[in-house]
């Protein structure tokens, strides 16, 4: 029997970063979520975010790969919300993601940075926040 434990934290922002996660139904999203995970065989550990953007901590299967698993989360929960007639305007995510690996033995300390993003995000914005990572992790946006 095989064993594959390959924790990543992967962070997705509504496309042209929106705020339009509002309290009226962001958990209800995150809800969903979890129960598309589990019924796709998706291990998450955790998931939260703000207004404009979601962090979740997942644990990749044997056959499964960041791309496909970040296209099942983002595509069923922007229908979900388009179904449900969430937002004014028609929602979507933006393509792009970002996606890093975690160590064994910093799961529970991404699981509370997870927890804690309304009070992280209280105090530092989104883009402060992206361009720690990009500076931590040595990678850039490039415009086209």
């Amino acid at each position: 029997m095989s064993f594959v434990k390959i924790w990543v934290q992967l962070v997705f922002a509504i496309k042209n970063r929106e705020h339009l996660l509002t309290n009226e139904f962001r958990y209800d999203l995150y809800k969903h979520i979890i129960e598309n995970c589990k019924g796709k065989d998706i291990f998450l550990q955790a998931i939260n975010g703000y207004t404009g953007h979601i962090h979740c901590l997942i644990s990749l299967g044997k056959d499964q790969n960041i791309s496909k698993v970040s296209q099942l989360i983002k595509g069923e929960s922007s229908f979900w919300i388009n179904k449900n007639n969430l937002t004014s305007e028609k929602f979507s995510w933006q393509d792009d993601y970002f996606a890093v690996s975690v160590s064994e033995s910093q799961v529970e300390t991404v699981v509370n940075y997870i927890k804690n993003q309304e009070a992280h995000h209280a105090k530092k914005s989104f883009d402060e926040e992206v361009n720690e990572f990009m500076t931590r992790y040595g990678w850039n946006i490039i415009s086209s």
